[in-house]
């Protein structure tokens, strides 16, 4: 099982003390001073295993909270966060010569800005996995045409996770994944009609983004495994040795 995993430069370099650090969660507070929950992400392009991650960890004990703009995650009184994100596919995105990149972008802060606010109320002794957080949106709204000005500078001041755990997956195995491009929607590909060249530059581009929005953060990268079981297993022994 390949793991590649990148300690911040402050971290200890010995692996007792820095063990020993991580035997409880710790609360942990944002720019405002504002306590808020130990959280790590889970991250990664397109199909590369998130969502049955996600929904395996949030049924197996240890069962951390997770957080989602993802149906199957938001609570009855937060369904307008789904119907939001289903309108800025098919109502913005599907007809982009009728809508700016901004305003793109305006309907997909509300999914970013939700997953804050929920951390930011989560009971700051229970360990947080978020799906994704702003991150992905963030390079979603870019890659669309989005200028990279004050908004997204505003989201990059939202509390920052201990660690990032990144999926990796290339693009031959999505494409899979996707049956061939029957399964994606507009912002999974370049192009009016999902092609494999305009999937492939999209996800390399989408990747791209991704690692260079997370540089600055301790991340573990998992390589693509063959069974999502062996996903899963690398993904709860990262969070486990996160949040104690």
């Amino acid at each position: 099982m390949a793991v590649q995993t990148d300690q911040p430069t402050d971290q200890p370099t010995d692996q007792a003390q820095w063990q020993a650090q991580r035997q409880q969660p710790q609360r942990r507070t944002d720019a405002s001073g504002t306590a808020h929950a130990p959280f790590c992400v889970l991250l990664g392009p397109d199909y590369a295993g998130k969502s049955s991650a996600l929904g395996h960890l949030s049924r197996t004990p240890p069962r951390w909270r997770t957080l989602s703009v993802d149906d199957a995650f938001l609570a009855p009184e937060h369904a307008l966060i789904g119907r939001l994100r289903r309108h800025a596919v098919q109502d913005v995105a599907a007809h982009r010569e009728a809508w700016s990149p901004e305003l793109f972008a305006t309907l997909v802060q509300a999914g970013a800005v939700h997953l804050r606010d929920q951390l930011l109320r989560a009971d700051p002794d229970t360990p947080v996995l978020i799906d994704s957080y702003y991150y992905k949106l963030l390079a979603k709204c870019l890659l669309a045409g989005a200028p990279d000005g004050p908004l997204f500078a505003w989201w990059r001041t939202f509390p920052q996770p201990l660690r990032v755990v990144y999926l990796d997956v290339t693009p031959e195995t999505a494409w899979q994944r996707c049956r061939q491009g029957a399964d994606l929607n507009l912002l999974e590909h370049y192009g009016p009609h999902p092609e494999w060249d305009g999937f492939r530059r999209y996800q390399n581009d989408l990747a791209k983004s991704l690692l260079g929005e997370i540089q600055h953060l301790p991340r573990t990268v998992i390589a693509e495994q063959d069974r999502p079981e062996d996903t899963v297993a690398a993904i709860r022994e990262v969070l486990t040795r996160e949040f104690g």
